[in-house]
């Protein structure tokens, strides 16, 4: 029993670690000086990936339930690498809509952490369905945690894509054409506020954006109008 405790508190700590240091390092890397093409890159990467996710026949859950969804989160690429300690790290833009207009994007980092018997890397395209008030509330912060500010469960592909789900926020994955799971829950999200400055071509918080809307790139269109023609 003692053993298993101590087993237990290792692995917990080592996975806070690994959170920090990822985060950390994610967080210096956004108060570097950043090019708007970058931004501008990952907003054309996100349309793509929201794409793939509309168009595939086994994600009809996207596709029925987004007309309902309050915003979403789109993370081209999520780099889950590791042996024996592995983390997943990316980053993502987040529209989101009052009424039927929707707004955005806003840049995100996304970290998690895990412990276990790992190898290789994988990267996945990550689609993050916000369906509630609260989910979409909890973005508006400058960081939060996946699983303890806002609910999060895997979403349902195939013929489970009739589930009823009552999550704040749902999540799918696809690495390599190929949709699976990738545990988000306890995943730190981190608003990028250099990207978000970059894009914009000034200092804006995701309030600003998303819900007073006191900032617009008319480069963001493309992505917005592909949202909005899938909710109609």
């Amino acid at each position: 029993m003692k053993t298993d405790v101590r087993r237990n508190a290792v692995q917990q700590f080592a996975t806070l670690t690994l959170l920090a240091i990822a985060a950390a390092t994610i967080t210096g890397c956004a108060t570097q000086a950043v090019s708007p093409a970058e931004p501008e890159k990952l907003v054309a990467d996100a349309r793509t990936t929201l794409n793939n996710f509309l168009r595939d026949p086994d994600q009809t859950w996207i596709q029925q339930n987004l007309n309902r969804a309050r915003g979403v989160l789109i993370a081209p690429q999520i780099v889950r690498a590791g042996f024996i300690f592995g983390g997943s790290g990316g980053r993502g833009v987040l529209v989101s809509r009052d009424g039927r207009a929707w707004a955005g994007p806003a840049f995100y980092d996304l970290v998690t952490g895990s412990v276990g018997f790992q190898a290789g890397v994988d990267v996945s395209e990550v689609v993050i369905v916000v369906m509630t008030e609260k989910g979409l509330n909890s973005l508006m912060s400058p960081s939060f945690k996946i699983g303890g500010d806002a609910s999060i469960t895997a979403g349902p592909v195939g013929a489970a894509a009739g589930s009823t789900i009552t999550a704040d926020l749902v999540a799918f994955a696809r690495s390599k054409g190929i949709y699976g799971g990738l545990n988000l829950d306890g995943s730190i999200v981190n608003v990028n506020d250099g990207w978000n400055a970059a894009y914009y071509g000034r200092a804006a918080l995701p309030p600003d954006i998303l819900l007073r809307k006191t900032v617009t790139n008319p480069n963001a269109a493309p992505l917005l109008q592909e949202v909005a023609s899938a909710t109609r």
